[in-house]
């Protein structure tokens, strides 16, 4: 998907834990809404593999759950879906 063809409406504020941190930490980033709870993740400005080992990395396909953190509902990558979304999930 081109940056092109994302329309700003269905780009959403989205977060992925990291892995090997040493405790619980999520990395806030961008997810095109592709269906209900299911996003494709998109790489931050400074995103760098060798810096951060995200769970879901970017292009990765994730269904999101709502999760109050400090106080904000915010959404959080659970789990992997697979590329194929039903075409009627897609909005």
């Amino acid at each position: 998907m081109s940056a092109e063809m994302v329309s700003s409406t269905n780009v959403f504020t989205i977060y992925i834990p990291l892995l090997h941190e040493g405790t619980t930490v999520v990395r806030p980033t961008q997810g095109v809404k592709l269906g209900e709870n299911a996003y494709k993740v998109l790489p931050t400005q400074a995103y760098d593999p060798n810096d951060e080992e995200w769970q879901f990395p970017p292009g990765s396909i994730v269904a999101c759950a709502a999760e109050t953190r400090n106080g904000q509902e915010v959404l959080v990558a659970r789990r992997r879906l697979t590329s194929a979304i039903p075409a009627e999930s897609i909005l």
